[in-house]
Protein backbone atom coordinates (compact mmCIF):
# COMPACT_ATOMS: atom_id res chain seq x y z
CA UNK A 1 0.00 0.00 0.00
CA UNK A 2 1.08 3.13 -0.83
CA UNK A 3 1.94 5.95 1.72
CA UNK A 4 0.26 9.31 2.00
CA UNK A 5 1.02 12.43 3.42
CA UNK A 6 -2.13 14.03 5.79
CA UNK A 7 0.37 16.95 6.93
CA UNK A 8 -1.25 19.22 4.80
CA UNK A 9 -5.19 17.83 3.64
CA UNK A 10 -7.66 16.28 6.23
CA UNK A 11 -7.51 12.63 6.94
CA UNK A 12 -10.38 11.06 4.85
CA UNK A 13 -11.87 7.91 6.65
CA UNK A 14 -14.92 6.14 5.75
CA UNK A 15 -16.81 3.42 7.48
CA UNK A 16 -19.06 1.03 6.06
CA UNK A 17 -20.41 -0.92 8.56
CA UNK A 18 -22.88 -0.48 12.15
CA UNK A 19 -23.28 -3.89 13.03
CA UNK A 20 -22.54 -7.80 12.20
CA UNK A 21 -25.22 -8.07 8.80
CA UNK A 22 -24.76 -4.58 7.76
CA UNK A 23 -25.29 -4.10 3.90
CA UNK A 24 -22.52 -6.15 2.14
CA UNK A 25 -22.14 -3.30 -0.86
CA UNK A 26 -20.93 -0.80 1.51
CA UNK A 27 -17.49 -1.51 1.42
CA UNK A 28 -17.57 -1.45 -2.30
CA UNK A 29 -19.56 1.42 -2.64
CA UNK A 30 -16.64 2.93 -0.50
CA UNK A 31 -13.87 1.62 -1.91
CA UNK A 32 -15.06 2.28 -6.09
CA UNK A 33 -16.68 6.15 -5.35
CA UNK A 34 -13.67 7.24 -3.31
CA UNK A 35 -10.38 5.22 -4.81
CA UNK A 36 -7.33 7.03 -3.83
CA UNK A 37 -8.90 9.73 -1.69
CA UNK A 38 -10.01 7.12 1.12
CA UNK A 39 -7.17 7.13 3.71
CA UNK A 40 -8.88 4.64 5.68
CA UNK A 41 -11.71 2.07 5.64
CA UNK A 42 -12.98 1.06 9.23
CA UNK A 43 -16.24 -1.14 10.30
CA UNK A 44 -17.62 -1.90 13.19
CA UNK A 45 -18.80 -5.51 13.51
CA UNK A 46 -19.68 -5.77 17.49
CA UNK A 47 -22.80 -5.03 18.81
CA UNK A 48 -23.23 -5.76 22.79
CA UNK A 49 -24.98 -9.08 22.33
CA UNK A 50 -22.64 -10.36 19.22
CA UNK A 51 -20.15 -10.93 22.03
CA UNK A 52 -22.43 -13.69 23.99
CA UNK A 53 -23.02 -15.13 20.31
CA UNK A 54 -19.81 -15.47 19.42
CA UNK A 55 -18.99 -16.68 23.18
CA UNK A 56 -22.51 -19.16 23.12
CA UNK A 57 -21.06 -20.47 19.60
CA UNK A 58 -17.50 -21.02 21.33
CA UNK A 59 -19.11 -22.73 24.11
CA UNK A 60 -21.50 -25.27 21.70
CA UNK A 61 -18.47 -26.19 20.12
CA UNK A 62 -15.92 -27.14 23.10
CA UNK A 63 -18.83 -28.96 24.49
CA UNK A 64 -18.36 -30.95 21.63
CA UNK A 65 -15.22 -31.33 21.51
CA UNK A 66 -13.65 -29.33 18.97
CA UNK A 67 -11.33 -27.37 20.33
CA UNK A 68 -10.53 -25.23 17.05
CA UNK A 69 -13.37 -22.73 15.50
CA UNK A 70 -14.04 -19.56 14.10
CA UNK A 71 -14.79 -16.88 16.54
CA UNK A 72 -14.12 -13.87 14.58
CA UNK A 73 -16.13 -12.17 11.81
CA UNK A 74 -15.61 -14.29 8.87
CA UNK A 75 -17.56 -12.67 6.84
CA UNK A 76 -14.85 -9.49 6.96
CA UNK A 77 -12.52 -12.05 4.62
CA UNK A 78 -14.98 -13.38 2.64
CA UNK A 79 -17.05 -10.86 1.22
CA UNK A 80 -15.42 -7.63 1.88
CA UNK A 81 -11.52 -8.40 2.19
CA UNK A 82 -11.30 -10.83 -0.56
CA UNK A 83 -13.32 -8.91 -3.25
CA UNK A 84 -11.99 -5.83 -2.29
CA UNK A 85 -8.25 -6.25 -1.24
CA UNK A 86 -6.78 -5.64 -4.68
CA UNK A 87 -8.87 -2.24 -5.04
CA UNK A 88 -7.92 -1.06 -2.04
CA UNK A 89 -4.01 -2.22 -1.98
CA UNK A 90 -3.77 -0.38 -5.32
CA UNK A 91 -5.60 2.72 -3.76
CA UNK A 92 -3.36 2.68 -0.63
CA UNK A 93 -6.34 2.47 2.20
CA UNK A 94 -5.54 1.00 5.00
CA UNK A 95 -7.91 -1.29 6.57
CA UNK A 96 -9.50 -1.19 10.90
CA UNK A 97 -11.82 -2.96 12.00
CA UNK A 98 -13.25 -4.85 15.30
CA UNK A 99 -14.04 -7.75 13.09
CA UNK A 100 -11.66 -9.92 15.62
CA UNK A 101 -14.40 -10.58 17.94
CA UNK A 102 -13.53 -13.40 20.43
CA UNK A 103 -10.06 -14.08 18.30
CA UNK A 104 -8.55 -11.33 16.73
CA UNK A 105 -5.16 -12.90 16.66
CA UNK A 106 -6.89 -15.89 14.60
CA UNK A 107 -8.67 -13.50 12.37
CA UNK A 108 -5.02 -12.15 11.74
CA UNK A 109 -3.72 -15.54 10.85
CA UNK A 110 -7.04 -16.09 8.56
CA UNK A 111 -6.19 -12.46 6.59
CA UNK A 112 -2.58 -13.65 6.50
CA UNK A 113 -3.60 -16.76 4.34
CA UNK A 114 -5.88 -15.36 2.36
CA UNK A 115 -2.93 -13.17 1.11
CA UNK A 116 -0.67 -16.17 0.80
CA UNK A 117 -3.52 -17.93 -1.28
CA UNK A 118 -3.94 -14.75 -3.25
CA UNK A 119 -0.05 -14.13 -3.54
CA UNK A 120 0.37 -11.01 -2.14
CA UNK A 121 3.37 -9.55 -0.56
CA UNK A 122 4.10 -7.15 1.43
CA UNK A 123 1.15 -6.40 3.67
CA UNK A 124 1.40 -6.46 7.21
CA UNK A 125 -2.10 -7.45 9.75
CA UNK A 126 -2.21 -6.59 13.26
CA UNK A 127 -4.09 -8.13 16.12
CA UNK A 128 -5.43 -5.97 19.11
CA UNK A 129 -6.52 -8.31 21.76
CA UNK A 130 -6.93 -8.59 25.72
CA UNK A 131 -10.41 -7.44 26.09
CA UNK A 132 -11.52 -10.88 26.90
CA UNK A 133 -11.70 -10.88 30.62
CA UNK A 134 -12.56 -14.37 30.65
CA UNK A 135 -9.56 -15.87 28.76
CA UNK A 136 -7.46 -16.49 32.18
CA UNK A 137 -10.34 -16.74 34.75
CA UNK A 138 -10.79 -20.26 35.74
CA UNK A 139 -14.10 -19.24 36.89
CA UNK A 140 -16.06 -17.09 34.51
CA UNK A 141 -18.23 -15.21 37.40
CA UNK A 142 -17.90 -11.55 38.89
CA UNK A 143 -15.94 -13.88 42.08
CA UNK A 144 -13.08 -14.17 40.17
CA UNK A 145 -12.78 -10.10 39.75
CA UNK A 146 -11.07 -8.19 42.16
CA UNK A 147 -13.05 -5.06 41.71
CA UNK A 148 -16.39 -4.62 40.06
CA UNK A 149 -18.38 -1.06 39.57
CA UNK A 150 -21.74 -0.34 38.82
CA UNK A 151 -21.72 2.06 35.49
CA UNK A 152 -23.35 4.76 37.58
CA UNK A 153 -20.02 5.40 39.86
CA UNK A 154 -18.90 8.04 37.35
CA UNK A 155 -21.89 9.94 36.45
CA UNK A 156 -25.24 12.11 37.97
CA UNK A 157 -26.90 9.97 35.34
CA UNK A 158 -28.50 5.97 36.59
CA UNK A 159 -27.41 4.12 34.24
CA UNK A 160 -28.82 0.94 35.77
CA UNK A 161 -32.69 2.08 36.92
CA UNK A 162 -34.67 0.02 34.70
CA UNK A 163 -31.92 -2.05 32.73
CA UNK A 164 -31.32 -6.06 32.88
CA UNK A 165 -30.10 -7.23 36.13
CA UNK A 166 -26.39 -7.74 36.80
CA UNK A 167 -25.31 -11.52 37.77
CA UNK A 168 -24.90 -12.64 41.28
CA UNK A 169 -21.33 -13.31 42.21
CA UNK A 170 -21.50 -16.73 41.53
CA UNK A 171 -23.21 -17.31 38.46
CA UNK A 172 -21.70 -18.18 35.25
CA UNK A 173 -20.99 -15.61 32.79
CA UNK A 174 -21.09 -16.30 29.24
CA UNK A 175 -18.65 -13.49 27.93
CA UNK A 176 -16.90 -10.06 29.58
CA UNK A 177 -15.36 -7.88 27.33
CA UNK A 178 -13.71 -4.51 28.30
CA UNK A 179 -14.40 -1.43 25.58
CA UNK A 180 -10.48 -0.98 24.91
CA UNK A 181 -8.94 2.31 23.28
CA UNK A 182 -7.16 3.68 20.46
CA UNK A 183 -3.61 3.80 21.56
CA UNK A 184 -2.98 0.06 20.40
CA UNK A 185 -4.50 0.56 16.87
CA UNK A 186 -2.01 3.62 16.54
CA UNK A 187 0.57 1.57 17.60
CA UNK A 188 0.04 -1.14 15.26
CA UNK A 189 0.36 1.45 12.10
CA UNK A 190 2.79 3.12 13.97
CA UNK A 191 4.70 -0.31 13.42
CA UNK A 192 3.63 -0.23 9.30
CA UNK A 193 0.81 -2.11 9.82
CA UNK A 194 -1.98 -2.20 6.54
CA UNK A 195 -4.52 -4.31 8.04
CA UNK A 196 -5.57 -4.00 11.72
CA UNK A 197 -8.38 -6.13 13.53
CA UNK A 198 -9.23 -5.89 16.71
CA UNK A 199 -12.13 -7.42 19.68
CA UNK A 200 -13.79 -5.04 21.36
CA UNK A 201 -12.98 -1.88 21.37
CA UNK A 202 -15.03 1.41 21.60
CA UNK A 203 -16.81 1.96 18.71
CA UNK A 204 -15.29 5.09 17.68
CA UNK A 205 -11.15 3.91 18.72
CA UNK A 206 -11.14 2.65 14.83
CA UNK A 207 -11.55 6.26 13.96
CA UNK A 208 -8.89 7.82 16.68
CA UNK A 209 -6.69 4.94 16.07
CA UNK A 210 -5.99 5.85 12.72
CA UNK A 211 -5.87 10.00 13.38
CA UNK A 212 -3.51 9.53 16.65
CA UNK A 213 -1.15 7.39 14.35
CA UNK A 214 -1.49 10.21 11.18
CA UNK A 215 -1.17 13.43 13.38
CA UNK A 216 1.53 11.77 16.07
CA UNK A 217 -0.62 13.31 18.99
CA UNK A 218 1.01 13.24 22.33
CA UNK A 219 0.00 13.26 26.16
CA UNK A 220 2.41 16.79 26.16
CA UNK A 221 0.52 18.33 23.92
CA UNK A 222 -1.35 20.96 25.48
CA UNK A 223 -4.67 20.06 23.74
CA UNK A 224 -4.28 16.72 23.38
CA UNK A 225 -7.43 15.06 25.07
CA UNK A 226 -9.55 18.47 23.06
CA UNK A 227 -7.90 16.28 20.13
CA UNK A 228 -9.32 13.35 21.03
CA UNK A 229 -12.43 14.17 22.25
CA UNK A 230 -12.86 16.04 18.55
CA UNK A 231 -11.28 12.54 17.06
CA UNK A 232 -13.91 10.62 18.88
CA UNK A 233 -16.93 12.03 18.31
CA UNK A 234 -16.00 12.05 14.69
CA UNK A 235 -15.68 8.18 15.32
CA UNK A 236 -18.99 7.82 17.19
CA UNK A 237 -20.87 9.79 14.12
CA UNK A 238 -20.04 7.41 11.51
CA UNK A 239 -19.60 4.27 13.40
CA UNK A 240 -23.20 3.38 13.02
CA UNK A 241 -22.64 3.80 9.51
CA UNK A 242 -26.07 4.88 8.01
CA UNK A 243 -27.48 6.80 10.60
CA UNK A 244 -25.19 9.75 9.90
CA UNK A 245 -26.15 9.78 6.33
CA UNK A 246 -29.73 9.27 6.93
CA UNK A 247 -30.89 5.85 8.00
CA UNK A 248 -33.43 5.57 10.64
CA UNK A 249 -33.89 9.84 10.48
CA UNK A 250 -36.88 11.21 12.16
CA UNK A 251 -37.21 13.53 8.63
CA UNK A 252 -37.25 10.15 7.07
CA UNK A 253 -38.58 11.42 3.75
CA UNK A 254 -35.45 13.76 3.13
CA UNK A 255 -33.11 10.02 2.75
CA UNK A 256 -35.79 7.88 1.25
CA UNK A 257 -36.75 9.89 -1.51
CA UNK A 258 -33.29 11.90 -2.05
CA UNK A 259 -31.75 11.88 -5.34
CA UNK A 260 -28.94 9.25 -6.54
CA UNK A 261 -31.78 6.16 -5.61
CA UNK A 262 -32.62 7.23 -1.75
CA UNK A 263 -32.90 4.04 0.23
CA UNK A 264 -31.78 1.88 -2.48
CA UNK A 265 -28.35 3.46 -2.85
CA UNK A 266 -27.44 5.13 0.41
CA UNK A 267 -24.47 6.44 0.54
CA UNK A 268 -21.78 5.54 3.80
CA UNK A 269 -20.29 7.85 5.71
CA UNK A 270 -16.65 9.80 5.59
CA UNK A 271 -15.17 12.38 8.15
CA UNK A 272 -12.31 14.35 6.81
CA UNK A 273 -10.64 15.46 9.65
CA UNK A 274 -8.60 18.12 9.45
CA UNK A 275 -5.09 18.02 12.01
CA UNK A 276 -6.45 21.46 13.78
CA UNK A 277 -9.40 19.08 15.13
CA UNK A 278 -12.38 20.59 13.12
CA UNK A 279 -14.05 17.55 11.15
CA UNK A 280 -16.40 17.60 8.00
CA UNK A 281 -18.80 14.48 7.61
CA UNK A 282 -20.00 13.59 4.21
CA UNK A 283 -20.57 10.71 1.88
CA UNK A 284 -19.73 10.05 -1.42
CA UNK A 285 -20.94 11.56 -4.37
CA UNK A 286 -23.94 10.22 -6.41
CA UNK A 287 -25.24 8.16 -3.56
CA UNK A 288 -28.36 8.47 -1.80
CA UNK A 289 -29.21 9.44 1.81
CA UNK A 290 -28.60 12.71 3.29
CA UNK A 291 -26.00 14.37 5.34
CA UNK A 292 -27.49 17.31 7.34
CA UNK A 293 -27.27 19.06 10.56
CA UNK A 294 -30.53 17.19 11.67
CA UNK A 295 -28.87 13.60 10.16
CA UNK A 296 -25.44 14.30 12.23
CA UNK A 297 -26.66 15.85 15.56
CA UNK A 298 -28.86 12.28 15.76
CA UNK A 299 -26.33 9.94 15.78
CA UNK A 300 -24.36 12.64 18.00
CA UNK A 301 -26.79 11.88 20.68
CA UNK A 302 -27.02 8.09 20.17
CA UNK A 303 -26.62 6.17 22.60
CA UNK A 304 -24.18 8.96 24.70
CA UNK A 305 -25.94 8.69 28.21
CA UNK A 306 -25.02 11.81 29.57
CA UNK A 307 -23.61 14.52 27.12
CA UNK A 308 -21.13 16.06 29.88
CA UNK A 309 -19.21 12.60 30.42
CA UNK A 310 -19.32 10.38 27.60
CA UNK A 311 -16.58 7.70 29.48
CA UNK A 312 -14.07 6.72 26.79
CA UNK A 313 -10.75 4.47 27.70
CA UNK A 314 -8.41 7.61 26.52
CA UNK A 315 -10.39 10.19 26.80
CA UNK A 316 -14.14 11.58 28.17
CA UNK A 317 -15.72 13.47 25.92
CA UNK A 318 -17.56 16.76 26.77
CA UNK A 319 -20.01 17.36 23.84
CA UNK A 320 -22.21 20.28 25.47
CA UNK A 321 -20.61 23.31 23.27
CA UNK A 322 -20.31 21.13 19.85
CA UNK A 323 -21.51 23.11 17.43
CA UNK A 324 -22.31 21.53 13.12
CA UNK A 325 -22.78 23.81 10.29
CA UNK A 326 -23.36 23.00 6.91
CA UNK A 327 -20.73 23.96 4.45
CA UNK A 328 -22.41 22.55 1.61
CA UNK A 329 -24.39 20.09 -0.27
CA UNK A 330 -23.85 17.32 2.05
CA UNK A 331 -20.93 18.30 4.16
CA UNK A 332 -21.77 18.95 7.77
CA UNK A 333 -18.57 20.70 9.61
CA UNK A 334 -18.37 19.41 13.45
CA UNK A 335 -16.17 21.62 15.85
CA UNK A 336 -15.92 22.42 19.35
CA UNK A 337 -15.94 19.32 21.14
CA UNK A 338 -13.68 19.33 24.75
CA UNK A 339 -11.83 16.71 25.76
CA UNK A 340 -10.61 14.94 29.63
CA UNK A 341 -8.63 13.02 31.31
CA UNK A 342 -9.96 9.69 31.18
CA UNK A 343 -10.81 7.51 34.23
CA UNK A 344 -9.49 4.96 36.25
CA UNK A 345 -11.98 2.48 34.41
CA UNK A 346 -13.15 0.43 31.62
CA UNK A 347 -15.91 -0.13 30.44
CA UNK A 348 -17.10 -3.63 30.00
CA UNK A 349 -19.81 -5.35 28.60
CA UNK A 350 -21.27 -9.13 29.82
CA UNK A 351 -23.47 -11.38 29.05
CA UNK A 352 -24.68 -14.20 30.62
CA UNK A 353 -27.32 -17.03 30.24
CA UNK A 354 -30.28 -16.28 32.21
CA UNK A 355 -32.56 -19.72 31.21
CA UNK A 356 -34.09 -20.21 27.71
CA UNK A 357 -36.58 -18.48 25.39
CA UNK A 358 -39.25 -19.27 22.85
CA UNK A 359 -40.92 -17.21 20.34
CA UNK A 360 -44.15 -18.59 18.46
CA UNK A 361 -46.27 -16.18 16.07
CA UNK A 362 -49.84 -16.78 14.92
CA UNK A 363 -51.65 -14.73 11.77
CA UNK A 364 -55.02 -14.32 13.20
CA UNK A 365 -57.55 -12.31 10.43
CA UNK A 366 -61.59 -11.39 10.51
CA UNK A 367 -63.64 -9.06 12.67
CA UNK A 368 -62.64 -8.91 16.42
CA UNK A 369 -59.22 -10.29 15.42
CA UNK A 370 -57.81 -7.92 18.51
CA UNK A 371 -60.03 -9.86 20.81
CA UNK A 372 -59.56 -12.91 19.78
CA UNK A 373 -55.92 -12.67 19.62
CA UNK A 374 -55.90 -12.10 23.50
CA UNK A 375 -58.43 -14.80 24.20
CA UNK A 376 -56.08 -17.04 22.23
CA UNK A 377 -53.18 -15.95 23.81
CA UNK A 378 -54.19 -16.20 27.62
CA UNK A 379 -55.45 -19.71 26.62
CA UNK A 380 -52.73 -21.01 25.73
CA UNK A 381 -50.41 -19.53 28.49
CA UNK A 382 -53.16 -20.91 31.36
CA UNK A 383 -52.94 -24.39 29.16
CA UNK A 384 -49.15 -24.56 29.55
CA UNK A 385 -49.48 -23.93 32.79
CA UNK A 386 -51.89 -26.10 33.70
CA UNK A 387 -49.74 -28.99 31.44
CA UNK A 388 -46.15 -28.20 33.58
CA UNK A 389 -47.92 -28.39 36.77
CA UNK A 390 -49.55 -32.00 36.21
CA UNK A 391 -45.75 -33.07 34.98
CA UNK A 392 -44.62 -31.74 37.98
CA UNK A 393 -42.88 -29.01 36.68
CA UNK A 394 -42.26 -24.81 37.22
CA UNK A 395 -44.46 -22.52 35.79
CA UNK A 396 -43.05 -20.34 32.69
CA UNK A 397 -41.12 -17.79 34.58
CA UNK A 398 -41.88 -14.74 32.05
CA UNK A 399 -44.99 -14.75 29.89
CA UNK A 400 -44.92 -11.97 26.71
CA UNK A 401 -48.19 -11.73 25.27
CA UNK A 402 -48.08 -8.80 21.54
CA UNK A 403 -51.31 -8.65 19.59
CA UNK A 404 -49.10 -7.07 16.81
CA UNK A 405 -51.00 -4.63 14.13
CA UNK A 406 -53.27 -3.15 17.21
CA UNK A 407 -50.52 -0.81 18.63
CA UNK A 408 -49.49 -3.45 21.23
CA UNK A 409 -46.13 -1.60 21.49
CA UNK A 410 -47.64 1.89 22.82
CA UNK A 411 -49.19 0.38 25.87
CA UNK A 412 -51.41 2.52 27.69
CA UNK A 413 -51.45 4.87 25.05
CA UNK A 414 -52.23 2.40 21.84
CA UNK A 415 -55.16 4.11 19.74
CA UNK A 416 -56.17 1.25 17.21
CA UNK A 417 -59.49 0.00 18.51
CA UNK A 418 -59.93 -2.76 16.59
CA UNK A 419 -57.96 -4.57 13.53
CA UNK A 420 -59.37 -7.38 10.96
CA UNK A 421 -55.45 -8.65 10.73
CA UNK A 422 -53.19 -9.38 13.95
CA UNK A 423 -49.92 -11.27 14.45
CA UNK A 424 -49.93 -12.38 17.65
CA UNK A 425 -46.75 -13.06 19.01
CA UNK A 426 -45.81 -14.92 22.59
CA UNK A 427 -42.91 -15.35 24.22
CA UNK A 428 -42.15 -17.66 27.52
CA UNK A 429 -39.40 -17.77 29.71
CA UNK A 430 -38.25 -20.61 31.95
CA UNK A 431 -35.05 -22.36 32.63
CA UNK A 432 -36.19 -25.85 30.84
CA UNK A 433 -35.99 -26.37 27.83
CA UNK A 434 -38.02 -29.26 27.89
CA UNK A 435 -41.07 -27.14 29.20
CA UNK A 436 -40.62 -24.79 26.25
CA UNK A 437 -40.88 -27.94 23.98
CA UNK A 438 -44.11 -28.51 25.22
CA UNK A 439 -45.29 -24.13 24.89
CA UNK A 440 -44.09 -24.83 21.22
CA UNK A 441 -46.40 -27.98 21.12
CA UNK A 442 -49.34 -25.97 22.24
CA UNK A 443 -49.37 -22.87 19.83
CA UNK A 444 -49.64 -24.46 16.29
CA UNK A 445 -52.84 -26.55 17.85
CA UNK A 446 -54.93 -23.44 18.57
CA UNK A 447 -55.64 -23.19 15.11
CA UNK A 448 -58.08 -25.92 15.21
CA UNK A 449 -59.37 -25.59 19.00
CA UNK A 450 -59.25 -22.09 19.78
CA UNK A 451 -60.65 -18.96 17.80
CA UNK A 452 -61.86 -18.99 14.07
CA UNK A 453 -58.92 -17.11 11.75
CA UNK A 454 -55.82 -18.20 12.57
CA UNK A 455 -54.15 -18.56 9.20
CA UNK A 456 -50.54 -18.90 9.52
CA UNK A 457 -48.29 -20.25 12.31
CA UNK A 458 -44.93 -17.69 11.49
CA UNK A 459 -41.94 -19.95 10.59
CA UNK A 460 -43.00 -23.01 11.81
CA UNK A 461 -43.07 -24.65 15.25
CA UNK A 462 -40.52 -22.39 17.27
CA UNK A 463 -37.38 -23.74 19.35
CA UNK A 464 -35.87 -22.85 22.35
CA UNK A 465 -33.06 -20.20 22.04
CA UNK A 466 -30.87 -18.91 25.07
CA UNK A 467 -31.80 -15.99 26.90
CA UNK A 468 -28.77 -14.17 26.95
CA UNK A 469 -28.88 -11.03 29.18
CA UNK A 470 -26.74 -8.13 28.46
CA UNK A 471 -25.05 -6.13 31.28
CA UNK A 472 -22.65 -3.26 31.62
CA UNK A 473 -20.01 -2.51 34.41
CA UNK A 474 -16.40 -0.67 34.98
CA UNK A 475 -13.59 -2.44 36.12
CA UNK A 476 -10.16 -0.74 36.99
CA UNK A 477 -7.53 -0.58 33.86
CA UNK A 478 -5.00 -1.55 36.28
CA UNK A 479 -6.11 -5.09 36.01
CA UNK A 480 -6.55 -4.71 31.98
CA UNK A 481 -3.23 -4.94 29.98
CA UNK A 482 -4.15 -4.19 26.26
CA UNK A 483 -1.53 -6.45 23.56
CA UNK A 484 -0.44 -6.23 19.99
CA UNK A 485 1.12 -8.73 17.39
CA UNK A 486 2.04 -6.73 14.29
CA UNK A 487 3.24 -9.12 11.30
CA UNK A 488 4.96 -11.86 12.17
CA UNK A 489 6.35 -9.71 15.61
CA UNK A 490 5.84 -10.90 19.08
CA UNK A 491 3.01 -10.61 21.53
CA UNK A 492 3.39 -6.62 22.74
CA UNK A 493 1.95 -5.44 25.85
CA UNK A 494 0.78 -1.73 26.43
CA UNK A 495 1.05 0.42 29.23
CA UNK A 496 -1.81 2.95 29.87
CA UNK A 497 -1.80 6.69 29.56
CA UNK A 498 -2.24 8.41 32.49
CA UNK A 499 -5.48 8.76 34.16
CA UNK A 500 -7.58 10.93 36.62
CA UNK A 501 -6.85 10.10 39.80
CA UNK A 502 -8.54 12.29 41.90
CA UNK A 503 -12.36 11.85 39.95
CA UNK A 504 -12.76 15.46 38.98
CA UNK A 505 -14.35 14.00 35.69
CA UNK A 506 -17.29 13.77 38.08
CA UNK A 507 -17.95 17.46 38.03
CA UNK A 508 -18.10 18.45 34.52
CA UNK A 509 -17.43 22.31 34.09
CA UNK A 510 -20.03 24.34 33.80
CA UNK A 511 -21.00 25.48 30.33
CA UNK A 512 -23.16 28.43 29.61
CA UNK A 513 -26.88 27.24 29.20
CA UNK A 514 -29.59 28.03 26.49
CA UNK A 515 -31.09 31.09 26.89
CA UNK A 516 -34.68 30.52 27.05
CA UNK A 517 -37.13 31.89 24.41
CA UNK A 518 -39.14 35.03 24.43
CA UNK A 519 -42.37 33.78 23.00
CA UNK A 520 -45.06 36.63 22.63
CA UNK A 521 -47.35 34.99 20.41
CA UNK A 522 -49.64 32.56 21.11
CA UNK A 523 -48.61 28.97 21.63
CA UNK A 524 -49.82 26.03 19.17
CA UNK A 525 -50.13 22.48 20.23
CA UNK A 526 -48.32 20.25 17.81
CA UNK A 527 -46.55 16.71 17.95
CA UNK A 528 -43.18 16.48 19.43
CA UNK A 529 -41.47 14.86 16.08
CA UNK A 530 -42.67 17.81 14.02
CA UNK A 531 -40.31 19.85 16.63
CA UNK A 532 -37.23 17.94 17.45
CA UNK A 533 -34.93 15.53 16.14
CA UNK A 534 -34.63 12.12 18.40
CA UNK A 535 -33.58 8.40 18.07
CA UNK A 536 -33.44 5.39 20.46
CA UNK A 537 -30.80 3.22 21.07
CA UNK A 538 -32.41 0.03 22.21
CA UNK A 539 -31.06 -3.21 23.57
CA UNK A 540 -33.10 -5.61 24.15
CA UNK A 541 -36.09 -4.57 26.24
CA UNK A 542 -33.71 -1.43 27.49
CA UNK A 543 -34.20 1.64 25.48
CA UNK A 544 -32.72 5.27 25.41
CA UNK A 545 -33.74 7.93 24.11
CA UNK A 546 -31.49 11.18 22.71
CA UNK A 547 -33.82 14.78 21.61
CA UNK A 548 -31.39 16.78 19.73
CA UNK A 549 -32.33 20.70 19.12
CA UNK A 550 -35.54 21.66 17.65
CA UNK A 551 -36.15 22.62 13.93
CA UNK A 552 -38.42 24.57 11.61
CA UNK A 553 -41.73 23.61 12.47
CA UNK A 554 -44.05 21.76 9.60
Amino acid sequence: MLLKSTTQRPVRIGCYSAFWGDSTAAAAQLVKHEGSNLDYLVADYLAEVTMGILAARRQRRIMQGKEKGIDFINEFISLVLRPQLSALIKNGTKVVTNAGGLDPVGCKEAIEALLVKMNIQGIKVAAVYGDDLLADKESPTLESFKEIHSFSTVSPVDHTKDADRMPTNDEPILSMNAYLGATAVAAALDQGAHIVVTGRVVDSALVVGPLMHEYQWKPSQSNYYDLLASASLAGHIIECGCHATGGNFTDWRQAAFSPYGGYSNMGYPIVEFDHHGEFIVTKPEQTGGVVSIGTVSEQILYEILDPALYLLPDVILDMRQVSLSQVGNNRILVKGAKGFQPSPWLKCSGTFLDGWKLSGELLIGGAEAKEKAIAVGQAIHKRVDGMLKERGMAPLRDYNMEALGTESIFGANGKCADTREVVLRLTGHHDDTAALGLFAMEVIPSATCMAPGITGGGAGRPKPVPNMVHFPCLVPKADIRTKLMVGTGTHQTLEWDAWDENASFAIPPTVSSIPEPDIKIPLVKTKLIHLAYGRSGDKGDVSNIGKSSCHELK
